[in-house]
């Protein structure tokens, strides 16, 4: 059931974070930039209408259906998770200061070994690049581990991200369930 949030909403949206989904052992959890104001709003990730996460999600396999944000949780049930690197809501990334990035990095480490996913789907180049300091990270499944997950980088799905259209972006996902759900 999708969530129109009110003006009120959005205007209170600010800093504000959104919950992670995430539980032991998955296969995948997905990790985006942060929380945009939309998502602040709603408290639901990548809840923007323009957002292609779900639709990625869906086309490449993940899901048996294209979920709706409200629907998140339901994440759990295909062995996937959610979470962000930074946890409060900006307008634009580029409202994040590096520090944030690295501090978000450190956190997000701790969590891959308490949880223990077998991958971590990175959604942002620049902020795996800044938080890790791994300046010539490319798209695709790094050489590095943390604790045991294996790291996949994938574009930022978000529609501002005109880089990689939808069927590029539903390539790379498609990619990563192969590598993520053999055996």
């Amino acid at each position: 059931m999708p969530i129109k949030p009110s003006k009120e909403d959005i205007a209170d949206a600010f800093n504000r974070t959104v919950p992670d989904i995430i539980a032991r052992d998955l296969k995948v959890l997905f990790c985006g930039i942060n929380p945009g104001i939309y998502s602040g709003a709603t408290r639901l990730h990548f809840a923007r209408p323009g957002n292609r996460f779900w639709k990625a999600l869906y086309l490449s396999g993940f899901t048996k259906r294209q979920l709706d944000p409200s629907e998140g949780r339901e994440l759990l049930n295909f062995g996937c998770g959610l979470t962000c690197i930074v946890k409060r809501t900006t307008a634009r990334a580029d409202q994040i200061m590096r520090e944030e990035f690295i501090e978000g990095g450190r956190l997000l480490e701790k969590k891959l070994k308490q949880y223990k996913p077998r991958y971590l789907g990175m959604l942002g180049l620049g902020a795996y690049r800044t938080a890790f300091s791994k300046p010539k990270a490319k798209i695709g499944l790094q050489d590095e581990t943390i604790g045991g997950t294996q790291i996949w980088l994938l574009p930022n799905p978000s529609g501002l991200n005109a880089n990689h259209q939808l069927p590029d972006l539903v390539q790379l996902f498609a990619e990563l369930k192969a590598a993520a759900f053999i055996n």
